[in-house]
């Protein structure tokens, strides 16, 4: 069987292995050969990619530098079986395509649960304490405390609205409790009361929570209905001078019209951990948004060293079902073509 598993390249500047760079494949090299099984592990999404999965049984993707699957590419594989995400959020896999293809999509689930919570907080806290132009003012000699302090505030008091109330939102939710904010939600399906009661989140309908909140996180799946749920309308009913906090999809926000709404002034910041497409163009509007306006990451927020031990846990057992001919487990489960 052959195994391809795509992801970024090692960088010298860690300083140490990175389980989940190309060059370390979640040390899955071993656990592979010892089987009799062969592992190509590749950075490239594109033609040389193609030639690989041509003949592969399963690949191996990531959230963070992902494999686009498209009806074309399916087409071209003709052994591929099995896609996993090592990690969360397999949206770069059309689901039907998949499913006529035969193929099962499997993911970590609830792998990077608690590091995107944390990175919630810290993009949260950075926006709201106006802490990048702080730090770079910091590092270029700089001592402009009154151009920096201009645009701090505190975030207790604020409202938080957390959009999406699963895992990953209801940790945020914990985890903001502390900090003595207001804290609106909305999601598909509302939470019970004693839910509400131990997350300290009040339910809401969207427009409701977009206009009423100072701070907007999503922390939803990209999904029919939610591909650019924050838009041009959107945008422009969010509150004058809040923030806005996407560690879910980048597509999720509408690019240009995010680039309006800080231009403009309306919005105060974006913190964004997603882009679309990823890994993002040297050219992708939002490494240029105005000096002061964003606390950007590169969809790092799910990739702590603990996080990554659990993707490997994660893909190692859906690999072992997979060998031995067993289903992979229900609750990884994205596509099961014989559903």
């Amino acid at each position: 069987m052959k195994v391809v598993y795509v992801s970024y390249p090692p960088s010298d500047a860690a300083g140490r292995d990175v389980p989940a760079s190309a060059d370390n494949a979640l040390g899955l090299q071993e656990f592979l050969t010892e089987r009799g099984h062969e592992l190509v592990t590749t950075t490239d999404t594109g033609a040389g990619l193609d030639e690989e999965l041509s003949d592969a049984e399963v690949l191996i993707t990531t959230p963070f530098w992902p494999v686009y699957l498209d009806a074309d590419r399916l087409s071209k594989a003709s052994n591929l079986e099995l896609v996993i995400t090592a990690g969360v959020g397999s949206d770069h896999t059309d689901p039907e395509t998949a499913k006529q293809h035969g193929v099962t999509v499997a993911e970590v689930t609830g792998s990077n649960v608690v590091s995107v919570a944390e990175h919630n907080v810290l993009q949260i806290l950075a926006l709201v304490r106006n802490f990048v132009p702080a730090h770079t003012d910091a590092r270029e000699g700089g001592w402009d405390v009154a151009g920096v302090a201009g645009a701090s505030h505190d975030l207790e008091g604020k409202t938080v609205g957390i959009v999406g109330l699963g895992a990953i939102g209801a940790r945020t939710a914990l985890r903001l409790k502390g900090f003595d904010v207001r804290m609106l939600y909305y999601a598909n399906h509302r939470r019970s009361p004693a839910d509400e009661e131990t997350l300290g989140v009040r339910y809401a309908r969207l427009d409701t929570l977009v206009r009423e909140s100072d701070v907007v996180c999503l922390a939803l799946p990209l999904m029919e209905g939610s591909q650019a749920l924050f838009g041009p309308e959107r945008l422009a009913a969010m509150k004058p001078g809040s923030w806005l906090v996407n560690t879910a999809r980048g597509a999720i926000v509408d690019r240009d019209a995010l680039v309006e709404a800080l231009g403009s002034g309306h919005l105060a910041g974006y913190a964004g951990d997603t882009w679309y497409p990823q890994p993002a163009p040297a050219d992708h509007p939002w490494r240029s948004l105005p000096e002061g306006s964003e606390a950007m990451t590169i969809h790092c927020s799910g990739m702590t060293l603990e996080a990554q031990d659990r993707i490997a846990e994660g893909v190692r057992e859906m690999l072992d079902a997979h060998l031995d001919g067993r289903r992979v487990p229900d609750d990884f489960l994205v596509v099961d073509p014989a559903a």
